[in-house]
């Protein structure tokens, strides 16, 4: 096969990723300001609810991923009913209706539905990915398209939503239908072309353990236990600035006008960023890749720590360096755990405890949320050292924990 056609089926494995980021960034970054800011839903109580909606949604993850390791390969069907979910529960996050009872209840049903709609899809898609594990050259090429179409509807998640409800609650409604809508076909064409045009999905021919005997054989595979702790400290570290970006644009900035501008350059530094992350792991293996993009973001985010009133230039410094650094966040790990997959097992239940991982980093930073209302923050009273304290500092010392414990691991940088 020539490299046109080869690069073809690559990009039509990777384009999915593109709808799942668009739904994703503003269920995690924009959903929590939305229903704060707009909605006036206390923090406690929206940090409550973003704390047990991730929390269920982590502990299926398991599951997903060994169910998906019994299927075969006829998941077409499957994944069409899991994405008519998500786009529905993506759509009614926007639609909740009125009074502050039902309005909890509705964020919490539609974040369950959300949640494991998305689970569903994304375990079988990264272990779909994984199944290219015979070459580290084709993990990093499948990686860098998912990724990169992943980050290019980042950009989109990052500018529309943040500017439709920058027009006040009146327009939300409207604008979110119409992005809804753009989201919805978008995935439709994405997911056609993965089931038609990517490389096949190539499941191992085994019989598959009861549950019990997988998560054995997941807790002796030694190189997969070693990336455990230091994938999961990163992941807080992520996600600590992603729920706090907009609460730190707008009240430590005092800039919220510029909240997209941040954003985008932000993931458009980290699209420039990955072929030079993908391209530097090809040489020195993805463990030191990691090590180095998790190092230029501490830096970056110490930069962040200084910033007050005004400093927008700055600020976009800062994204543009953390952003960069980003692209080897998003593209070593998945390779990582990839190659840890021993032959004749299945991905599946490796990347549910991937994902796993991930979401509870992700409701582990929800608590941030009240932790700062018991800290005396208040959504709009300006300045705040908790603030900066959690959105910038806590990840740095978080990223330099990782960083060591990698250094110290078998998955270390002599690889």
């Amino acid at each position: 096969m020539t490299a046109s056609p080869e690069r073809f089926r690559y990009v039509a494995y990777g384009l999915l990723g593109m709808p799942l980021a668009m739904a994703t960034l503003p269920v995690y970054v924009h959903i929590p300001a939305y229903y704060a800011m707009n909605l006036d839903m206390g923090l406690a109580p929206l940090g409550w609810v973003l704390f047990t909606a991730r929390l269920f949604d982590t502990a299926q993850d398991p599951f997903w991923g060994m169910w998906i390791d019994r299927l075969d390969t006829k998941v077409a069907p499957l994944l069409i009913a899991a994405a008519t979910i998500f786009v529905l529960a993506f759509a009614g996050l926007w639609l909740p209706p009125t009074g502050r009872g039902s309005t909890v209840a509705w964020l919490a049903a539609m974040l369950a539905l959300t949640y494991s709609a998305h689970s569903f899809i994304t375990i079988c898609y990264l272990a779909w990915g994984a199944s290219l594990n015979g070459c580290t050259q084709a993990l990093l090429s499948a990686t860098a398209w998912r990724e990169g179409a992943g980050l290019a509807g980042i950009m989109l998640a990052s500018v529309i939503p943040a500017a439709i409800m920058a027009n006040g609650i009146d327009a939300i409604s409207t604008g979110m239908g119409f992005y809804n809508l753009s989201f919805a076909l978008l995935f439709a064409v994405s997911l056609y072309a993965l089931l038609q045009f990517a490389p096949a999905w190539r499941k191992t021919e085994h019989v598959t353990p009861p549950f019990f005997e997988s998560a054995k054989a997941l807790a002796k595979n030694r190189r997969f236990m070693g990336l455990l702790l230091p994938y999961f400290l990163n992941a807080v570290a992520m996600s600590l600035p992603a729920t706090l970006a907009l609460f730190y644009i707008r009240d430590q900035l005092k800039s919220p006008a510029w909240a997209p501008a941040f954003l985008l350059s932000y993931f458009a530094s980290a699209v420039c960023g990955l072929p030079f992350w993908t391209k530097l792991a090809s040489r020195t293996g993805p463990a030191r890749c990691w090590c180095l993009g998790m190092l230029m973001a501490v830096l970056a985010f110490c930069g962040a720590a200084l910033l007050g009133d005004g400093d927008r230039w700055s600020y976009f410094a800062v994204c543009i360096s953390a952003g960069f650094a980003l692209g080897a966040d998003l593209a070593m790990p998945p390779v990582l755990f990839a190659r840890t997959v021993r032959d004749g097992e299945g991905s599946g239940a490796y990347f549910g405890i991937y994902t796993l991982l991930s979401k509870l980093a992700l409701a582990c930073t929800g608590l941030s949320l009240p932790l700062l209302t018991y800290a005396g923050y208040q959504p709009g009273a300006g300045p705040s050292m908790p603030l900066v304290a959690l959105y910038a500092g806590l990840p740095c010392v978080i990223k330099l924990l990782v960083i060591s414990l990698m250094w110290r691991s078998d998955e270390k940088v002599s690889e």
